[in-house]
């Protein structure tokens, strides 16, 4: 039998051996899982439009995210207890490294006790470490987490773009990007430091390779210049000049934006892009945010003498700043109406008055797009929401 203490040694002796650091995820989980004392375990990992758990291994079938105990742990990131008709209980713990929900694990046992659940954790934070370690380099967690083929440009673009969803206790950012395999020029990026949250949201000219270029060319311009503690007018200036070098004839709209995480103060430049939305105490607050667009990045602003703008407002705490491509806001309803604005920021409103986690506000908003269209988006939809809430002092 395996007590406390003895777990403690024997997750301590898996941690320790050499031979764990490099086998394949499915085999560390059965060694970690034997270790701690658990009778079995599968991993489930979140395909790319947040619809299906796949499991890791062809052990058992996916699960939907909407309809299923497993889902509902995914989709509210707590643990959740579920019997089988032969007796057995099946625990269901997200699988999330730092803000990014991953999936779920699923420990299979004949009970469950507090040393149970609380081994069922650790193994649980254990295998997202893993799954984030190694899916850079594995393309076996990429082939499940597709169910169709990805479009070159697609490929490219996804390549560049960060996780989903990131945060420090203090501010979370998190993202959903459509069509997902076939995306043309849209892209996002987001990153911390210390002090600071950086986001960007790009629409590249065009829907083909050359729009997924501008796109890339563009992030790396952006990242190169952050990463070297560039200001944010210069750092909008040297995207300006990469498109220019190196992609004369291409532009793109975008925000680019930062936030202090201490104050609050949210700074932003906006090149030829939809203004950001602010919603404050669940309501819009009206044209908050918006200011005379410069033109686009790249070709267009060569035709103007005048410095890019970089414009700021203090947030308050509780505060979701929603940047995003004029593709969401043109899809249809079910009625042919455009989606719109304000139906737009109602979403969100709704989903922040029952306690949502923004991550999957999000998942649930651009699936309520999709779910309408007909055939396909008219345009790529990128939504990036940022929320700022500072601990209470």
């Amino acid at each position: 039998m395996v007590t406390p203490e003895t777990g403690d040694d024997l997750l301590q002796e898996f941690l320790a051996d050499p031979a764990n650091r490099t086998v394949g995820l499915a085999t560390a989980l059965a060694r970690c899982t034997r270790a701690l004392g658990l009778p079995h375990a599968v991993a489930y990992l979140v395909d790319i439009q947040q619809r299906h758990l796949v499991p890791l291994t062809d052990v058992t079938s996916s699960l939907p995210v909407d309809e299923s105990l497993a889902g509902w742990a995914y989709r509210t990131q707590s643990l959740r207890v579920e019997s089988s008709e032969a007796g057995t209980l099946t625990a269901w713990f997200p699988l999330v490294d730092g803000a990014e929900r991953l999936g779920v694990l699923a420990v299979h046992t004949p009970t469950l006790t507090a040393g149970a659940l609380s081994r069922g954790r650790a193994l649980a934070t254990l295998v997202a470490m893993m799954v984030t370690s190694r899916r850079a380099f594995k393309d076996t967690y990429v082939r499940r987490a597709r169910t169709e083929p990805m479009r070159l440009p697609a490929e490219m673009l996804r390549a560049f773009l960060p996780p989903r969803t990131i945060g420090d206790g203090t501010v979370v950012s998190t993202a959903v990007l459509e069509p997902a395999y076939e995306l043309g020029g849209d892209a996002f990026d987001h990153a911390l430091t210390e002090t600071t949250l950086h986001a960007t949201v790009l629409d590249a000219m065009g829907h083909d390779l050359a729009s997924g270029l501008t796109s890339a060319v563009s992030l790396a311009a952006c990242r190169n210049a952050r990463r070297c503690g560039t200001e944010l007018p210069e750092l909008v200036s040297s995207v300006d000049e990469a498109l220019t070098e190196w992609l004369p004839d291409q532009f793109c709209t975008a925000v680019l934006a930062e936030i202090d995480l201490a104050t609050g103060v949210l700074r932003w430049s906006n090149c030829g892009h939809p203004a950001p939305l602010l919603i404050r105490d669940q309501r819009l607050i009206e044209d908050a945010l918006e200011r005379e667009p410069d033109p686009p990045l790249g070709l267009p602003s060569l035709l103007t003498d005048c410095p890019r703008q970089v414009h700021e407002t203090p947030l308050q705490p509780g505060d979701r700043v929603l940047f995003y491509t004029d593709g969401v806001t043109e899809a249809r309803t079910r009625d042919g109406e455009l989606f719109g604005l304000q139906r737009f920021a109602d979403y969100v409103i709704r989903a922040t008055a029952a306690g949502e986690l923004a991550s999957e506000t999000l998942r649930r908003l651009i699936h309520s797009i999709l779910d309408v269209e007909t055939s396909r988006l008219r345009d790529d939809a990128t939504i990036v929401m940022v929320e700022w809430q500072p601990p209470r002092t």
